[in-house]
């Protein structure tokens, strides 16, 4: 899959293409990822692409002109076949979900814009923008951060990226509900007060029908302490099965 990014920055993507298991990702080509810098495509002396706000107030604004000819010249680079849809990172976007992510990672990619400043002309988002995404009720300086995370959990979902192909089928949200804990070694860990804390007997008894439903019981009790929401909205889709059900009905 590939990733078009219209940046203002493209040195902050060099060193996560490096590092981590996500890594594989983009040695074996299973993302591409391809940066343009968005003052390569303003003409004039000081490579401008913002400017004054019509009516006033804080804060400078993307033009509509260098964003187009960077889309251009990514749909020229992608030819007709190829065309991706054009996301942008913005607090009035719909939240960033697991479910958006598995969507997004069976696809061919996107073209991610990175706004700053206020933000961007309006005009162009009508006219270009496919999507919006928010990574939640907060602002940030741009939409670097937020690209860069959705591309690291588009990346992990990809085939070989990670070794054991299971991994993210367990992750918090891939079932709709929050993963369960996890322990390793040693199995009785000394606390400062002076006492222990130890592993879960049922982790090591080796009984996999034991350990997979202390497993889904723990998801449940943790989401329905943190996330009723999404008990419920598992409810609304039919994932949760009679035994879940007594579960839950225990814990209160």
């Amino acid at each position: 899959m590939r990733f078009d990014v219209i940046t203002l920055f493209p040195e902050l993507f060099a060193p996560f293409q490096s590092v981590g298991v996500t890594r594989r990702a983009f040695e074996t080509g299973a993302v591409d990822l391809r940066l343009w810098p968005l003052r390569d495509f303003a003409l004039d002396t000081y490579r401008r692409v913002d400017d004054r706000a019509y009516g006033g107030g804080p804060g400078m604004v993307m033009l509509v002109e260098p964003l187009v000819r960077a889309l251009e010249a990514i749909r020229a680079d992608q030819g007709p076949a190829q065309r991706t849809p054009v996301v942008l990172f913005s607090p009035a976007g719909r939240p960033l979900t697991q479910e958006r992510v598995q969507r997004l990672a069976a696809s061919s990619g996107a073209v991610l814009l990175c706004g700053r400043y206020e933000g961007i002309d309006q005009r162009f988002i009508d006219a270009h923008v496919d999507e919006e995404i928010s990574l939640g009720d907060y602002v940030l300086s741009g939409g670097e951060l937020p690209a860069l995370t959705l591309i690291d959990a588009v990346a992990r979902l990809q085939p070989g990226v990670l070794r054991d192909a299971a991994s993210h089928e367990q992750d918090s949200f891939s079932d709709g509900l929050l993963d369960c804990p996890h322990y390793s070694r040693p199995e009785v860990l000394a606390q400062a007060d002076g006492g222990e804390a130890a592993v879960p007997a049922v982790l090591l008894s080796g009984h996999h029908v034991n350990i997979a439903r202390w497993r889904r019981q723990q998801q449940l009790s943790l989401t329905a302490r943190r996330r009723p929401d999404l008990i419920e909205a598992a409810r609304l889709r039919g994932d949760l099965g009679k035994e879940d059900e007594r579960f839950l009905d225990s814990l209160l």
